[in-house]
């Protein structure tokens, strides 16, 4: 008499815990990225959308809304898959990847079109497809070579190989900036899978040499590059994207502005509800505004790289530490680029910018994410507890893991 009568077994506490293996500060700094980018669209594009054919103020509004939720159900569907059946299909689909941008290059040509970059109408972009694509084939691929890949002959080049053909499908359309940011997280991938030092310099010395040689012959490329170097030298000088977006910050302050009460998005800064969205937003919610968005991609890199940290096996913890890096590169050149850092790249702002193709493929890229954290949950037979302690390291020399150390002693009970 007097004792519980009933005590929940610990093992069904924790299969209730992996059912809901969710990384939670992960997809609520996702909402809130996306609820902050639905409300910088609106500010940034209530009269561009009246010009629209049968526009109105909301008119890119309700389109990106309609993104975002098509992004979360894209999102659901890639949590309750398991990564690893990639292993199987992931060439088929960068077969179709590679056969859509070669569409997209002969539908432009049939148009007489010299820019093309879309399948229908400006919609549906196979180049944001090829970013995600290139973690997940990268992923797999070197998670199948892990003992050849510091070979320049049966590692460097077949990746050099298919990340060329690529990348030159996509400076065909062109879209440098597209191709650059694959080449960039080729390299990424190869120093997380443990490329050593010898393997990676030559990966960068040959594709920096591709890319001086595609800037002198792309008028584009020559011009971004040279305005670039001259907004180095004086701010005076910079391209009128950089001085409208800094004018657009130094507007700003501290505190903003107010939402809606923006100027420089009509009065000549380019692109404010897509590439210069992020300076639209500083201008009304000021300094403040700006570093509460950049500590929510913050939260994204940490808990992604926490969640690779964890993962049990080398392909879960490539594919995690590469979707993470690849969201949080977009945000940093979208960012630099703004304050004249870097050259013009044209990179969307992730969960920001306007646009159906890029938002859908990162959310995708964060369901996968959220899919290799249930996985390695499952697999650990852990309910994803506190690991605060835990170092995350991005050479995982052969897949192994390092062994956890204690980080404080439990104290005695009476």
């Amino acid at each position: 008499m007097g004792q519980s009568t009933f005590v929940r077994p610990a093992a069904v506490s924790a299969r209730r815990n992996l059912r809901l293996a969710v990384d939670v500060p992960l997809l609520l700094a996702v909402i809130a990225l996306a609820l902050i980018g639905l409300m910088a669209i609106y500010s940034a594009s209530w009269k561009a959308g009246m010009a629209q054919e049968n526009g109105s103020t909301t008119y890119f509004l309700v389109r990106q809304a309609v993104f975002v939720v098509l992004g979360l159900a894209v999102m659901g569907a890639a949590y309750f898959l398991d990564y690893r059946w990639l292993k199987r299909f992931v060439v088929p689909m960068m077969g179709v990847t590679l056969v859509a941008l070669a569409v997209v290059i002969t539908i432009a040509k049939i148009k007489g079109e010299v820019n093309g970059r879309s399948l229908v109408e400006g919609s549906v972009q196979p180049s944001e497809l090829a970013k995600l694509m290139t973690v997940l084939y990268l992923s797999v691929w070197m998670n199948s070579r892990k003992d050849s890949i510091n070979s320049i002959s049966a590692g460097l080049l077949p990746m050099l190989g298919i990340m060329g053909l690529m990348a030159g499908l996509i400076m065909i359309q062109p879209d440098m900036s597209v191709a650059f940011t694959i080449l960039i997280m080729g390299g990424i991938m190869l120093f997380l899978a443990g490329g050593n030092f010898r393997i990676i310099t030559t990966f960068l010395i040959m594709v920096s040499t591709v890319g001086l040689v595609v800037v002198r012959l792309y008028s584009t490329g020559s011009n971004r590059m040279g305005s670039y170097i001259e907004g180095l030298k004086d701010l005076l000088n910079a391209s009128n994207h950089v001085q409208r977006a800094l004018e657009a910050v130094a507007r700003g302050g501290v505190f903003g502005v107010g939402l809606g009460n923006s100027l420089t998005k009509n009065t000549g800064l380019p692109f404010g509800w897509t590439d210069s969205v992020f300076a639209v937003l500083v201008e009304e919610a000021g300094l403040i505004g700006g570093l509460v968005v950049i500590a929510l991609y913050g939260l994204i890199l940490w808990r992604g790289l926490r969640i690779a940290e964890r993962t049990p096996d080398f392909l879960g913890k490539l594919l995690a530490s590469g979707v993470t890096l690849w969201i949080t590169l977009e945000a940093l050149l979208n960012i630099a680029v703004l304050f004249g850092l870097l050259p013009f790249t044209g990179n969307a702002l992730p969960f920001l910018s306007y646009g159906g193709s890029s938002l859908i493929t990162i959310f995708a890229g964060i369901g996968l994410l959220l899919n290799v954290n249930r996985i390695g949950m499952q697999d650990s037979g852990t309910s994803g507890g506190k690991t605060f302690g835990a170092v995350v390291d991005l050479r995982w020399r052969d897949g192994r893991r390092r062994v956890s150390r204690t980080v404080r002693a439990a104290s005695p009970r009476g």
